[in-house]
């Protein structure tokens, strides 16, 4: 018999969690990438011991509520709430503005997603979409659950992960 631990994990990943989405990000300090946009595939996995049915968790709820998570992501421009380097400005017509330097971006308010991140990168969409699914999940998680890790793909290839050890 070979030493060392072991364990369980179930992972979901559907065609209904993609979603579509434009963004831009800010990066090393000064620049800014041109808006453009992404087909992202999110997956979640919960990481734990089996419970007296067999499972670490039913993949039912998991798929719903990883859904439910990216559904109001698609189709929308995603921007940064806490952006050091991007304003944002809610204006009067139900538009919100987004200003970076010397570009200005007007979106109409029902096509912008305001996402409590520093900057729309696909690590930040992760993490997001795990705090979304802790959020949907409460009360349901196992309570000796490992870990929860939500993965985002933005291009084929590329993606990016968020690991919460412990997560409840």
């Amino acid at each position: 018999m070979m030493g060392g631990a072991s364990g369980y994990r179930v992972r979901v990943e559907k065609d209904y969690t993609v979603f579509c989405a434009a963004h831009f990000i800010t990066y090393e300090g000064h620049a800014c990438e041109s808006i453009h946009g992404h087909n992202y595939r999110a997956a979640a996995s919960l990481e734990g011991p089996l419970d007296e049915n067999s499972y670490v968790f039913d993949f039912t709820r998991l798929k719903r509520a990883l859904r439910a998570a990216v559904e109001p992501l698609d189709h929308r421009v995603l921007l940064p709430a806490e952006s050091a380097l991007i304003r944002l400005e809610r204006l009067a017509d139900d538009h919100v503005q987004a200003t970076y330097r010397d570009r200005r971006y007007v979106f109409p308010s029902r096509d912008v997603v305001l996402l409590p991140v520093p900057n729309t990168t696909a690590e930040m969409l992760a993490r997001w979409i795990a705090g979304e699914l802790r959020a949907r999940l409460a009360g349901s998680l196992p309570p000796d659950l490992v870990a929860l890790e939500v993965e985002v793909e933005e291009s084929f290839g590329q993606r990016a992960v968020y690991r919460e050890i412990g997560a409840r």
